[in-house]
């Protein structure tokens, strides 16, 4: 436990010019009485950590010292190794900069730790496309991650939904790839928005840079987006009643979210074993190719003219199966 803590105490110094012993302690989740022990230990240990006094004062490793990444076990090198998509990398252009990366990673690990990148690479493949699609690459995805990872001005023009291209000059952001598609969060006057990647009809990086937004978190940001337009296409409601097997059923119908919440706010089943459940859902014609799955587990109430649906489905099944 305390060695993994002088390690990190180690890095943490080694990535700034120095830090305060409170700014040490909150890090470390330990007192600055227990910093200031471990950074006697460190020095007695012959890593050249200094201890300046005074208000301005604080912990600084002199010399130029860099420590080698020696404390590394097997599980967080493998871990380390798993951090790089190829496939991703490769689309965004930055494939060999990866390889390089990991090249000088593996060279300083210790030499019982050097096939943690094979090790990791036997075990763990990530394949992000959903099934059925061939993924795509957009041929303008290199230039917006270089303007990405160069927080340069993008200026771009995009197809919307209608056909119609307009010009944008964007601050990007952040990629992110969802099921095989690459999106842009970028902000743009004013507010950040989602662009899909492979509408961009020109974009090309600005020589001018753009002050980032520090307290932007592209994780949050996405989650919170992805969510509201999920909302925003549920615009129908159907009312069924399931059985318990449909219930389960109902996640993988449809929205998972709005099923759960809807299941949440039905009645509890009769005395049948039934539940009555209204759903939203994004159209009929969206509803009854979803829930048509699960057939005798499911019975539409409403709107009528889904039941109409079902019910002429059912009796085309009787006609085969009679």
């Amino acid at each position: 436990m305390r060695a993994a803590r002088l390690i990190k105490m180690v890095l943490l110094l080694q990535s700034r010019p120095a830090m305060t012993a409170a700014e040490l302690a909150a890090e470390l989740e330990v007192s600055e009485r227990t910093v200031a022990r471990d950074a006697q230990a460190l020095s007695e240990a012959g890593v050249p950590v200094y201890a300046e006094r005074g208000r301005a004062g604080g912990y600084r490793l002199i010399g130029g010292y860099r420590t080698r990444l020696t404390g590394l076990a097997r599980d967080e090198a493998e871990a380390l190794f798993l951090s790089g998509l190829p496939a991703a990398l490769r689309e965004m252009g930055l494939e060999d900069a990866a390889s390089a990366a990991r090249l000088k990673v593996s060279a300083a690990l210790l030499p019982s730790l050097r096939d943690a990148s094979s090790s990791a690479a036997r075990r763990f493949h990530l394949d992000a496309p959903s099934w059925y699609h061939e993924p795509r690459t957009p041929a303008l995805l290199p230039a917006v991650a270089d303007a990405v990872w160069d927080d340069r001005l993008l200026r771009a023009r995009y197809r919307g939904r209608g056909g119609t291209e307009v010009e944008r000059e964007l601050a990007p952001y952040g990629l992110v790839l969802k099921a095989g598609v690459w999106y842009l969060c970028a902000a743009a006057d004013g507010d950040f928005r989602v662009y899909r990647i492979d509408r961009f009809t020109a974009a090309k990086p600005a020589e001018e840079r753009f002050e980032r937004d520090e307290g932007f978190d592209l994780g949050e940001f996405w989650e919170a987006r992805s969510a509201e337009f999920a909302r925003s296409l549920l615009r129908t409601e159907v009312t069924v009643r399931v059985s318990e097997r449909g219930a389960r059923r109902l996640a993988y119908a449809g929205d998972r979210a709005a099923a759960a919440a809807a299941l949440a706010q039905a009645p509890p089943a009769g005395p049948d074993g039934l539940r009555t459940v209204t759903l939203p859902m994004e159209s009929l014609d969206v509803a009854y190719e979803q829930l048509l799955p699960l057939g005798p587990e499911l019975e539409v109430l409403a709107p009528e003219a889904l039941r109409a649906r079902f019910a002429e489905a059912a009796e085309r099944l009787h006609e085969l199966y009679r």
